[in-house]
């Protein structure tokens, strides 16, 4: 028996991963979704990912993707990639929210925390609790701002991206290109 001949097919000389696994994540985030909802995913998702609250950003990613009827993997990708943020948001809202509240900074110690969260879960509240409603009032005054900016910045990226997308792929209908600023 003789083997096939090679074929000269795009398809067969992709490799494994390419088709098994990025093709399909890629046509599942993009799937139907326009420059606009991909922008506006990733303004919005990016926010929520940064919520100051240690585990709630899954929870509230996917009711906001729900809500506004964005792409449900994009959001949670998002929120996942962000992660190294989120500690340093968390930090950088509870001081903007003590400078908006003219509290006192609370001085921090991982260590102290941690030992006072199981030892005196009353008094670890009673020290920190005030410190999470500042970070999360900051975060509500920021977040506008934030998903606007994001919003107007990966706007014509990803116009752009579409653009040569369909260019690349020869689209029966043409494009239109993206507007200049």
């Amino acid at each position: 028996m003789s083997a096939a001949p090679a074929r000269s097919d795009p398809l067969t000389s992709r490799n494994f991963w390419q088709r098994r696994v990025r093709d399909p994540i890629i046509a599942q985030l993009t799937q139907g979704i326009t420059p606009e909802k991909i922008a506006l995913t990733l303004a919005v998702g990016s926010a929520f990912a940064l919520f100051p609250v240690i585990g709630t950003t899954t929870l509230l990613c996917f009711l906001v993707a729900i809500a506004l009827r964005l792409n449900q993997p994009l959001v949670q990708l998002i929120n996942q990639a962000l992660w190294p943020a989120h500690l340093p948001a968390i930090f950088g809202c509870i001081r903007l929210g003590e400078s908006l509240f003219g509290a006192p900074h609370v001085h921090f110690s991982i260590r102290y925390m941690r030992e006072h969260l199981w030892t005196d879960p009353g008094l670890f509240f009673h020290q920190f609790g005030l410190s999470v409603l500042y970070a999360v009032v900051a975060w509500a005054v920021v977040a506008p701002f934030f998903i606007t900016a994001v919003y107007y910045i990966a706007l014509p990226i990803t116009r752009e991206i579409t653009y040569l997308k369909h260019k690349a792929e020869g689209a029966g209908t043409k494009p239109t290109p993206p507007p200049t600023p």
